[in-house]
């Protein structure tokens, strides 16, 4: 079956309220969206009912949340912002730390200086797919800004505005300073560009580091890993010295049947040479280098404490938060929390960029889009809608939110998330919460580092989404359970799946 673009849209619009309203189950819903050519990246936060470890909204009412907005930039909001006064954009989001921040800051910052209102609906992800596909299915306008999961670029490219053409060809309606080459290339390229197209800005970034007990890599003499040899040989040291202590050497995320499973396992098949798929588009994960990641992921279990396999990334971030841990390979946005209220390591965590992956397989011989990197990550943009009633003061409310000055609040207020900018990583108040408390941004000079040198992307295609929520995790605990003889009989039954999944993606 083929679908017009209309129909297409239809069915995908349909099957998103369908989820939405639970008439069907995860299971259909990814296939039927995998059948219309829709993926989902990496970490999509409210989708499906996954909960984002991030440390909460943190800062609020001190001086790192007050605005810092430069003179000429305030400005142009009231000059330029303000010949639309009246006007009233909307924006459709899920729940990431920067569009909560940008909720909290609009009304009294944006809005009070032009008085363009902002209405920003913040719902799951699948909704967030229905509301954006019937938008572009009727040319509606409803929604002046989209927010765009990674996965989706090239299923909205072409109703979308070039955001850099927007500015270059829009002069008068262009923001003093804003700086284009501020964004970080990987960034650009690995979460906002199709077929040579900049479809939006890019709005988040989770992505994977080191963090481990200082205080315990002190007591046994141990140096921070910087190969996955060495990485795992603190982890055993730790574990022996420490376990009857109830202090294991790592952690993880590993639920039988989760997605999480499937971020772990995805990083220590990147940092063995191996790939999900190869050039050609057939599941390889069970070639060498694949089994070797798998067997190193499998050696890690036995210094887990035993309840890492019912664990999502919230068992595993709270296992570190109440001391059960020494260290791990997981998202940057944990940190925070190990400094949080609740925490019983405050200040004895530090985070360091990963290991070097011990091979390296090069994206050319990869499939899908996939990018082999032991930094796991997954983002999204936000773009201008081509069919905005309100293209203007949409692209200026835009430019607003993902300036210096709001972009480098976001990251702090909003629980030392992830910044986006270079000059986020740089900024003073960002650099004045490098210290240890809720909020902390003490892990970002390890985030830029891996995200300039070590970020991995997992393929992009519409059937991932099944692959990696229905088959990848679900083989795998079953390995982990003792269900499978070898790594190799797992690894054969998830090619059986992911290879007929895959098909109808496969180029001729």
């Amino acid at each position: 079956m083929s679908f017009k673009k209309h129909d297409r849209q239809t069915f995908i619009a349909d099957t998103a309220r369908a989820f939405s309203e639970r008439r069907i189950s995860k299971r259909e819903f990814l296939r039927k969206m995998a059948f219309a050519g829709i993926g989902f990246s990496a970490f999509a936060t409210t989708f499906l009912g996954r909960s984002r470890p991030f440390g909460g909204l943190t800062n609020w009412g001190t001086s790192a949340a007050a605005a810092q907005t430069p003179d000429d930039v305030a400005a142009w909001l009231k000059d330029v912002g303000g010949q639309f006064r009246g006007t009233t954009i909307r924006y459709s989001t899920e729940a990431t730390p920067p569009s909560i921040v940008a909720n909290q800051l609009a009304k009294e910052e944006f809005t009070k200086l032009t008085g363009i209102e902002v209405e920003v609906e913040i719902v799951p992800l699948e909704q967030v797919l229905q509301k954006a596909t019937l938008d572009v299915q009727g040319q509606l306008g409803t929604y002046d800004l989209y927010y765009l999961d990674q996965s989706w670029m090239a299923t909205f490219a072409q109703d979308t505005v070039d955001p850099k053409e927007y500015y270059a060809s829009n002069s008068e309606l262009a923001m003093p300073g804003f700086d284009w080459d501020d964004f970080s290339k990987p960034l650009v390229d690995g979460i906002s560009m199709y077929d040579g197209k900049m479809v939006g800005i890019p709005f988040d970034i989770p992505i994977f580091i080191l963090m481990y007990r200082r205080d315990l890599f002190e007591k046994h003499g141990i140096e921070v890993p910087t190969t996955m040899d060495a990485y795992m040989d603190a982890v055993k040291t730790i574990h022996a010295a420490e376990s009857g202590n109830g202090i294991f050497g790592t952690t993880g995320q590993l639920k039988s049947g989760h997605y999480s499973l499937n971020c772990d396992w995805t990083a220590w098949l990147w940092a063995h040479g191996g790939s999900v798929f190869d050039k050609d588009g057939f599941f390889c994960g069970g070639d060498e280098d694949g089994l070797a990641g798998l067997a190193y992921m499998q050696e890690l279990v036995k210094h887990m404490p035993p309840a890492a396999t019912t664990w999502t990334w919230d068992g595993e971030s709270q296992s570190v938060a109440q001391g059960q841990a020494a260290m791990l390979i997981s998202w940057g946005e944990f940190f925070p929390g190990f400094d949080g209220n609740n925490s019983k390591v405050v200040g004895l965590m530090e985070a360091a960029p990963p290991p070097k992956e011990k091979k390296l397989r090069s994206p050319e011989n990869a499939g899908f889009g996939e990018i082999p990197h032991i930094g796991h990550q997954g983002g999204s943009a936000i773009a201008l809608s081509r069919y905005s009633q309100n293209p203007e003061a949409a692209w200026i409310f835009m430019q607003w939110v993902c300036s210096k000055d709001v972009m480098a609040r976001s990251s702090i207020l909003g629980g030392g998330a992830s910044p986006m900018r270079n000059s986020s990583f740089t900024d003073p108040r960002v650099k004045e919460m490098a210290k240890v408390g809720p909020g902390t941004t003490r892990h970002f000079d390890a985030v830029k580092w891996t995200i300039d040198n070590a970020m991995g992307s997992e393929p992009d295609m519409p059937a991932w989404a099944e692959i990696s929520n229905n088959v990848i995790p679900v083989e795998l605990g079953k390995l982990l359970a003792g269900q499978y003889g070898s790594g190799r009989e797992c690894m054969e039954a998830i090619k059986s799946q992911a290879d007929r999944l895959a098909e109808p993606f496969r180029k001729a």
